[in-house]
């Protein structure tokens, strides 16, 4: 079976957790959700910043298909 690591997810908790995430980036919790959800994150410069804090790479939040 194989099973799909999702790499926004993986990141918000490097960095703390939604509510941790929402503070630094300055976006609503439900923002975070959406970007689990979604398994990407929506805004570039946001990507950005949240692949710098979590030391991950960008590519990985900003998937292309």
């Amino acid at each position: 079976m194989f099973i799909a690591i999702n790499a926004v997810r993986s990141a918000i908790d490097r960095v703390g957790g939604p509510t941790k995430a929402s503070n630094l980036l300055n976006v609503s919790n439900g923002a975070i959700h959406a970007w689990i959800k979604a398994r990407r994150v929506t805004n570039i410069d946001l990507a950005k910043k949240l692949a710098s804090l979590a030391g991950m790479d960008l590519q990985a939040l900003r998937p292309t298909k």
